[in-house]
């Protein structure tokens, strides 16, 4: 009993390197943006953390959100640094900012993710990638 097992086990260690992994395993293409464009971003955190967004939610500095001045809420969009080709999709909850010159303002946690948390600011790609559904009011339910 014992002989059969060691030779099931080898069988399985000879089996499993001949196989490979399933097709649902590749990674799939990055979604193509809807509109692309460049601008300045900065980023928010602590003075804010707790406060209400927008949208109604609690902002949380550690997710991955953005206030944007005319996007509809619930916008789902990538921002990237050119220079170092890194990026991260936001979801917009807020809105903002709010001084001249600057595009969007992300969570303190996007910009950690890109890199310029210490900075302050940063030039981005900023790339639309969805837009949600508008939802119509019927001012007349039945």
């Amino acid at each position: 009993m014992t002989w059969a097992a060691v030779r099931w086990l080898l069988l399985m260690f000879a089996v499993a390197q001949g196989l490979e992994a399933p097709a649902i395993a590749d990674r799939a293409d990055p979604p193509k943006p809807v509109r692309t464009w460049q601008g300045v971003a900065s980023w928010y955190g602590p003075h804010f953390q707790g406060r209400k967004t927008s949208n109604g939610e609690i902002y949380d500095m550690y997710a991955l959100t953005a206030a944007h001045r005319t996007l509809p809420i619930g916008s789902l969009v990538r921002v990237v640094d050119p220079r170092t080709n890194r990026g991260v999709v936001v979801r917009i909850n807020d809105r903002g900012p709010f001084i001249d010159g600057r595009e969007i303002d992300v969570s303190y946690e996007a910009a950690r993710s890109l890199g310029f948390d210490h900075r302050g600011l940063a030039r981005l790609r900023i790339e639309l990638l969805e837009v949600p559904e508008r939802r119509w009011r019927n001012p007349h339910p039945n």
